[in-house]
């Protein structure tokens, strides 16, 4: 049932059934229904339809928010494997590029780490889109899935907290969040060297759209001046969605002392949009 015909039903309903009990009541009781007692079986019968009505109205109200916020779910899911199944394609591509070069100069061994690095993406892109999304899967339900494949496919432990209260991260922060995690595990796993990782995703105040997220591993860390360098790609994709989502993305950590990512929101952004 569409909102407009719950509209006009809230506009006829009450008055339709309350003005005929009235016409009824006057045409045809007045001889055996006295004016206290008709005023009476009035007030009784307003106050059963207002409950009644306003009851079923509101079960209707809060079943269609509860389906739109579902296929809001799943429309952000498709959303971003979409934009997975794009990063997998020029990913692929590249490595293939790679893959020729390195066979034409006859570096086998640079050409059995490009076939390996294929393996990979096709191993996590399997993993991302073997099943069809869970209507009441929550972002914190998938990310901890996702989290547990990961570990599976590259062999490190990972350990995470998620803990976050309903309404603190809205749909249109899923998507860029996700692809802060997943660019920063990627890194993680190609780049560190690191044999744990961590993540912690919490909310912040009760009733607050606000929430803090923390990466960290145990590998080689950040050199000098390497946040900074030119062409790193995956570091300027993360700022960029950090940026979405209005907050400011923050590495640490000294040479060979691991890397820690913060990235913490006051206030999220409003909109409509992505999830996991």
């Amino acid at each position: 049932m569409s909102m407009k015909t719950l509209k006009l039903l809230t506009i006829l309903v009450p008055p339709l059934i309350i003005g005929g009990f009235e016409y009824v009541r006057h045409e045809f009781l007045l001889d055996s229904l006295s004016m206290e007692t008709g005023n009476f079986y009035m007030l009784l019968l307003t106050f059963l339809l207002s409950y009644l009505f306003a009851s079923w109205m509101f079960r209707r109200i809060e079943s269609v928010n509860l389906r739109l916020s579902r296929e809001q779910a799943r429309h952000a899911v498709y959303e971003e494997r979409e934009r997975l199944a794009r990063e997998l394609h020029d990913n692929i591509a590249q490595t293939l590029f790679f893959l020729n070069v390195q066979l034409k100069k006859g570096q086998l061994e640079e050409a059995r780490s490009a076939v390996s690095e294929i393996d990979h993406h096709l191993r996590q892109a399997i993993f991302n889109l073997r099943t069809v999304p869970e209507e009441s899967a929550t972002f914190a339900s998938r990310l901890q899935t996702w989290l547990e494949e990961w570990s599976v496919l590259s062999g490190i432990p990972v350990e995470h907290r998620i803990d976050m209260n309903l309404g603190a991260l809205p749909p249109s922060a899923e998507v860029p969040l996700f692809s802060i995690i997943r660019e920063a595990f990627t890194n993680i796993r190609k780049h560190s060297k690191a044999d744990r990782a961590w993540l912690e995703l919490v909310s912040g105040e009760e009733g607050r759209s606000t929430w803090r997220l923390r990466i960290a591993d145990n590998g080689l860390g950040l050199a000098p001046g390497s946040a900074d360098r030119a062409g790193r790609y995956g570091l300027g994709l993360m700022r960029k969605q950090a940026r979405e989502l209005g907050a400011e993305l923050v590495l640490s950590g000294e040479e060979g002392e691991g890397l820690t990512i913060t990235l913490a929101v006051r206030h999220s952004p409003s909109g409509e949009g992505g999830s996991l």
